[in-house]
């Protein structure tokens, strides 16, 4: 896989690399943009809840937790438990559209991780390619190989606030509201992935639809206005398409 081609459209407007004034600060960030064709198909629909929450979901995250802390990144010292236990606070007795960002926070105090600068690696619309691209370029990390995104990465849930359990059997889809127990954390997380950072980022974008770039995506409408132009200094965004097409 190579890039084959300055981006069309953007490229009359950023000839290369160029300096960006931060609208924050007097900073400047080098922004460069290259398209890439590629091979697999890329899947750019949200993942969204149609069934109750997920069956056994405790023993998931609890068991994906041990495995983070023993294979993934060994030698980080996290209390499991107690991170199923504020989970669990944040989302039982709680109606499926009445959770927001703060509902996690004390999660997320327990369970802090620092990374280093010049490994982010943000996406829109690319679930299926950026994985893959990261597990070949070992040195990237996404949100979901953090802590919290791997414990989290599709499971989906939610409460119900007449009992003090998970509702199994029903969770509307997590764009029906914007307090919607699934949509909160991932929020936050990402906010907090973004806001940490640093150096030299990457930012795969689908070329193979009509907005590549969508303000209203959790990358547009969270993670960019989260990063810190006082700690990037350059951001790397490709462009990938099928090579079948579309091409847009």
């Amino acid at each position: 896989m190579f890039p084959i081609a300055t981006v069309g459209a953007f490229w009359s407007l950023i000839e290369g690399p160029t300096l960006m004034p931060s609208v924050k600060s007097a900073c400047f960030v080098i922004i460069h943009i290259t398209i890439w064709i590629i091979v697999p198909q890329l899947c750019h629909c949200p993942v969204q809840a149609t069934f109750g929450t997920t069956p056994n979901i405790k023993d998931i995250v609890i068991g994906r937790c041990f495995t983070y802390t023993t294979l993934v990144q060994p030698g980080l010292r996290y209390d499991c438990e107690e991170i199923w236990m504020q989970f669990e606070k944040a989302v039982v007795q709680q109606s499926s559209c009445n959770v927001t960002e703060e509902h996690y926070f004390e999660m997320f105090n327990i369970m802090p991780q620092i990374w280093p600068c010049d490994s982010f690696l943000f996406w829109s619309k690319t679930r299926m390619l950026v994985h893959r691209y990261a597990v070949v370029f070992s040195h990237f990390w996404t949100l979901e190989d953090t802590l919290v995104g791997y414990l989290f990465n599709d499971l989906i849930w939610c409460g119900q606030e007449e009992d003090s359990d998970f509702d199994f059997n029903f969770c509307p889809a997590w764009s029906t509201c914007r307090t919607h127990p699934v949509y909160s954390l991932w929020k936050q997380a990402s906010q907090n992935f973004a806001e940490m950072a640093c150096g030299n980022i990457t930012v795969l974008l689908n070329g193979s639809i009509v907005n590549a770039f969508n303000r209203k995506s959790m990358f547009g409408s969270v993670e960019l206005d989260s990063l810190n132009p006082q700690r990037v200094n350059y951001v790397n965004i490709k462009v990938v398409t099928n090579l079948e097409g579309p091409h847009m």
